[in-house]
């Protein structure tokens, strides 16, 4: 006798043939061991990448960071007109620091050759005039004061190393490397060091390698996995990207649903002293989320895409910027709406802001680049073809900033000194002071330094400068990690002292080897 299966084993088999035999979903998406272009259509994606950068940045400019901890509500419009880009170039040229630092490197590149050693992309922007802040600012200093990459951007010397500045600067390495993502990451490490670590440098290879990938592929689920190939596995940035793909795949069509989730478990800070006890979140793992947000709940609408990018708050100038840069180089400028295009054509010609360089002189040296580094990399270019060799993307080093210390306690001081030192008895392992040079008569510019005497425990440990001048100055007063977990006095003396000038401490920040423990009044 034939022996007969139990009735559920049948079911099962015959529900699972017939899963397996109709269902209409599709094969994940691969990346091709080569690819093909035009000469047209890489210019066209390229120039595409850098006007819809230039286009997210200015149209998420009037929010920037007035949203911390919240999204920004469906019934708040935003501002475009096609002579907005150029007046924003005239009135707040500081906003498009995410693009004029891309330029410095695209210089660099240009000037020094495409295998510039990080020293000359460092040197070019610490001597450059225009406005830095966090992780930039604080990397300025560090190189103008002899601190040179990769120690500039290493946490134990800046303060702001997981903050999202060479996320928003990276783009010029991946539209430079059209299915190139290893090749990219090079470029990435000899740049992102400069100012950040970890998570901060992992943001901007995360960046580049989306927009290498952009060339080769449209699907935007695809672009995204393929871009955090790189990012170890452990890392949180890794882990904060991979939820929102996950929470993307369970709330399809519910960006902030998605937003909601991501908030509840990825938004504490440890690093940036000016967020970790407010609602400010300057962190490159949470800006990234909210550009991965618009990308694929936006589904290639060049406007849903800059808008929900903008919507989740925080950075909401430079969030749309790379989501929109990235949708540029899928899309190719032909295809990005004719509705966008009057306000960029308008200063196409126009040096951009803190360059001498323009936007269409840009969009010919990264193609001339992504040209060469195709022919270094395998790759060729026949009669008007471009044969591409894309690269399976290789795990990047671990990296991790702001080891062994967890923020514990925030005072604010808000307090004009003049003469006396300034004294803090703490308890912890790590401390960050800030603050700035003022002017007392209100004095435009000046050559001023301040000369800060900082004692640790009665030990004269740094002699710190304090430029008055914004453009070299110093981000925070001071910070010190990894002392020994007890009792500290810190004292810092002002050893020249002016009558014209005055030292503002605004607040310090500090640290414990562990976290703070939460308060239980029945406990």
């Amino acid at each position: 006798m034939m022996k007969t299966q139990p009735i559920h084993i049948l079911v099962i088999t015959c529900i699972l043939l017939f899963v397996s035999c109709n269902s209409n979903s599709p094969q994940a998406p691969t990346v091709p061991e080569n690819a093909t272009l035009s000469l047209k259509v890489l210019q066209d994606k390229i120039k595409g990448g850098w006007a819809g950068q230039t286009i997210g940045c200015t149209f998420g400019g009037p929010t920037e960071f007035k949203f911390k901890g919240t999204m920004i509500q469906d019934y708040q419009q935003m501002v475009w007109y096609d002579d907005y880009i150029e007046e924003i170039f005239e009135t707040d040229p500081g906003l498009y620091d995410d693009v004029y630092m891309d330029l410095t490197f695209v210089e660099v590149l240009e000037r020094v050759g495409l295998d510039a050693p990080a020293d000359s992309f460092a040197i070019s922007f610490a001597l450059d005039d225009y406005k830095l802040w966090h992780a930039n600012q604080a990397a300025r200093y560090n190189i103008l004061n002899g601190i040179m990459p990769p120690a500039s951007g290493f946490w134990m010397n800046n303060p702001h190393a997981d903050d999202i500045d060479f996320q928003i600067e990276a783009d010029f390495a991946g539209m430079m490397c059209p299915g190139m993502i290893n090749t990219a990451s090079e470029i990435c490490d000899r740049t992102g060091h400069i100012m950040n670590y970890g998570d901060g440098w992992y943001g901007g290879v995360f960046m580049a390698a989306m927009y290498a990938t952009a060339f080769v592929s449209d699907d935007v689920d695809f672009i995204v996995a393929q871009g955090l190939k790189p990012i170890p596995e452990k890392s949180k940035f890794y882990q904060s990207i991979s939820d929102v793909i996950k929470w993307h795949n369970q709330y399809p069509n519910d960006w902030k649903q998605c937003w909601f989730e991501f908030e509840k478990k990825h938004t504490s800070d440890k690093g940036c002293p000016e967020g970790v006890f407010n609602a400010f979140n300057i962190d490159a793992n949470v800006n990234a989320a909210y550009v991965v947000i618009g990308l694929l709940y936006g589904e290639k609408d060049f406007f849903k895409t800059m808008d929900i990018a903008t919507r989740c708050g925080q950075d909401s100038d430079c969030n749309p910027a790379t989501a929109a840069g990235i949708l540029g180089v899928i899309l190719g400028y032909e295809q990005i709406p004719d509705f966008w295009k009057p306000a960029v054509e308008k200063v196409q010609d126009l040096k951009f802001p803190y360059s001498n360089l323009t936007l269409n002189q840009i969009y010919g040296l990264s193609y001339k680049h992504a040209l060469t580094l195709i022919e270094e990399n395998g790759g060729g270019i026949k009669n008007d073809s471009i044969h591409i060799k894309v690269q399976s993307p290789e795990i990047l080093r671990y990296e991790e900033s702001f080891v062994g210390i967890y923020p514990t306690k925030e005072l604010l001081v808000r307090k004009d000194y003049l003469d006396e030192s300034i004294k803090i008895d703490f308890t912890g392992n790590g401390i960050v002071v800030l603050g700035n040079v003022k002017s007392k008569c209100g004095i435009a510019t000046s050559n001023y330094v301040a000369f800060l005497d900082v004692y640790v425990d009665d030990t004269l440990t740094e002699r710190v400068k304090m430029p008055y001048d914004y453009i070299v100055r110093k981000y925070d007063i001071f910070h010190k990690y990894l002392l020994n977990n007890t009792d500290h006095k810190l004292e810092i003396k002002w050893v020249n002292p002016d009558a014209d000038y005055r030292i503002y401490f605004k607040s310090y920040v500090v640290y414990s080897d562990s976290p703070n423990k939460t308060f239980n009044p029945n406990q």
